[in-house]
Formats: structure tokens, sequence, C-alpha cells
């Protein structure tokens, strides 16, 4: 896997400073099981930090409420001061919110930076007419769109399989073309969930610098969640951990590592 190669950074939409997210009380039910209680979450621009716990322990609920997957049943989401609980998932991709997924989601039989260059925000004002003619105003636009998604891929290492069909990719590669792919909608908090899913030792040590890069280079919060406490420990800030859908602890990762009630629920007693 090639190494990230440093290029200018492509420009959020928004100042990293204007970029909070914050999570108040969320609670979501689904009929009469409460998979996600009173939780309350804070991502800042430039943040790196984790969202832990057990299978079944709501944080998969809590990225998909965030992301408007599904309404919170009590609780308010604000992105740099706004209210944005309840939006559509759409929505909240132009207000700033990006995620990836467990399960890897391409378009697998287009190329690798058509994959990138279909989330990239085409200007306004392109229409039908000027696209079926092809017009010099739209040719532009699309070599703009080109230019900005080749830049994205070679700071993912991908540049020189740009070519390449999307499910031709290696499982590492396509992990960074979907982080790829979510940089390009220009996101103030990034949700990656369980990046290092099937990812082979190697893959995981790249995948850990990859994320430190991405946070550094684009100034980007970064709100993950992961099984693999190897990498969770290497490269974040803070750590909630939930249990059966509620929070039972907030902390560094040394606080977290000896926190009795996270040992008893999640990680175990140590050696």
């Amino acid at each position: 896997m090639t190494a990230p190669v440093p290029v200018i950074p492509i420009p959020l939409a928004v100042p990293p400073s204007g970029g909070e997210l914050l999570v108040e009380n969320i609670s979501r039910s689904f009929g009469g099981l409460t998979a996600l209680k009173d939780f309350s979450f804070a991502v800042r621009p430039g943040e790196l930090v984790a969202l832990i716990g057990p299978n079944g322990a709501g944080k998969t609920t809590a990225f998909n409420v965030v992301t408007g997957v599904y309404p919170p049943t009590a609780g308010e989401i604000r992105l740099a001061g706004r209210r944005i609980d309840g939006l559509a998932p759409a929505d909240l991709c132009h207000a700033g919110i990006a995620r990836t997924f467990q399960n890897i989601r391409l378009f697998p039989t287009l190329s690798v930076l058509e994959n990138v260059s279909v989330a990239i925000r085409r200007p306004a004002g392109q229409g039908l007419f000027r696209t079926i003619l092809q017009t010099p105003g739209f040719l532009r636009a699309e070599a703009r769109t080109e230019q900005e998604a080749m830049e994205l891929l070679a700071t993912l290492g991908l540049a020189d399989k740009a070519d390449l069909r999307a499910d031709s990719l290696p499982y590492g590669d396509q992990r960074r073309l979907e982080i790829a792919r979510a940089l390009a909608t220009r996101p103030k908090i990034l949700l990656l969930d369980e990046p290092a899913a099937g990812m082979n030792p190697q893959e995981k040590v790249e995948l850990t610098a990859l994320i430190k890069f991405l946070r550094d280079h684009f100034g980007v919060g970064i709100w993950l969640i992961e099984h693999d406490m190897k990498l969770v420990m290497a490269i974040c800030q803070r750590i909630t951990v939930l249990d059966h859908g509620e929070t039972i602890a907030v902390g560094a990762p040394d606080e977290i590592c000896n926190n009795p009630k996270v040992i008893e629920a999640y990680l175990g007693e140590p050696g």
C-alpha cells in the first residue's frame, strides 16, 4: 500500500474553527427497546475521538442518529451552532457530516477516480442543457472536479489506481477509497465506522498512520468507532464507552484502560 503523499490540502467548505459537533442527551428507541439513552458527545475541529463498547452497545445507532439514518427519540444535535437533528442524510452531508461504513459501500463498477468525483460538489448552474451540450463552462467544471479528485487520491496514496474499477482494489485500498470519497464532500466532521474491520496487521498499522495524517492534514474532527483497542489507544485523545445504550465512562486512553466499569463491561482483566 502506497504511503500518503503530502499535497496542498483541499480547502474545507467552512473553516475548522466553526465545525464543532455537539450531541446532547440523545435517545433512540425501537418499539419497546431503548438502543441509546441520554447520550452526549462532542467532536471539535482537529480532535480525534473514539466511541467504544461491546457489540450491541449502541455505537452504530449513535452514528446512524447523527447521520440522519434514524431521527432521535429525544435530544438535540448541533453542528457549528446549527441544530441538525431530524435532517435527511443528504442535507447533513451538505451541512458538513461525512461517514464511512463498517461494510464498505463503494460504487463497485465505477473507477476509483469516478467514485471520488461523484462526491465532489459541482458549481451551481450547470444544468441539464449545459451537460448535454458539453459547453465550455461544463467542461471546465468537470476538469476542476477531476483535478480535485486526483489531489485527494494522491493524498491517500491511490493516484496510480485512478483508472481501476473500485471492486478490483485490495481490501485496504477500498477502505482508503471510501475515506477519500467521504473527504470529497469537504466535511467538518468525519465519522469512521470500524475502519480496521477485516484488515491484516500491516494494513492496520498503515490505517493508524493515515487517520492521524488526515486529522493533521485537513484539520477535520474525526469520530471513530473501533474494536481494535491498540489502534484506538494509539491515536485517540478522548474515548467514550457505551454499554447497553448508556455511557459508562469518558476519558483519556489511560483513564479508560484502568476504569473498573470499562474493564468489567468490555476490556476484560488486563494481561
